[in-house]
């Protein structure tokens, strides 16, 4: 279920942007396994066309793409920090073509939107989804730089990066002195 579903928005992805196609088409017969967790392995075979369909039971894979939990909905955002979150291991001409459409891939959501809608609507429906998402991501900052402030300053339960250095400081001196103590007690005790 899930698996169809992928092959489907890759597909419509895929479709929606023929260069990327064209550059897949080059692999064509080559298996692709994504591996997100918890979601189970996805096991692609990429076809004449450019396109994607599931591979046959027990066919290899020229590539295996590795997704960190929580990373597939970053990519989906086109967070280019997400792109450290995924490892692609394999042949290295796939996985470079592989590693461009990450980089490119994007859906095109005003333009399906202007199919049911028409190019008014979908417009204005793109451009206040865009405002609604950067809107969140800022509060989502908003929310992080508070809380940690709250809890250096207000309820310290983080350490400002100063006191952690003071602290450090002041462990190194303290172990210095206790170091020179026993030699101090070393020497009077030979005595």
């Amino acid at each position: 279920m899930i698996e169809r579903g992928a092959v489907a928005a890759l597909n419509h992805l895929l479709s929606q942007q023929p260069s990327a196609a064209e550059r897949l088409a080059a692999f064509a017969g080559q298996g692709v396994e994504v591996r997100c967790p918890p979601l189970p392995d996805l096991r692609l075979l990429i076809t004449e066309g450019g396109m994607v369909e599931r591979a046959p039971a027990g066919a290899a894979s020229a590539l295996v793409v590795k997704l960190k939990p929580g990373a597939l909905p970053l990519l989906l955002m086109g967070d280019e920090s997400a792109r450290s979150q995924v490892s692609i291991e394999g042949a290295a001409d796939l996985a470079g073509t592989v590693d461009e459409l990450f980089r490119t891939l994007r859906w095109d959501v005003e333009e399906d939107l202007s199919r049911v809608f028409g190019d008014v609507v979908a417009h204005r429906l793109a451009s206040g989804g865009r405002e609604l998402a950067g809107w969140q991501r800022d509060a989502m900052q908003r929310l992080a730089e508070n809380l940690a402030e709250y809890w250096t300053a207000e309820r310290p339960l983080l350490l400002r990066p100063a006191d952690a250095e003071r602290f450090r400081s002041d462990a190194a001196s303290l172990q210095d002195e206790v170091a020179r103590l026993e030699q101090r007690i070393e020497r009077l005790e030979r005595r």
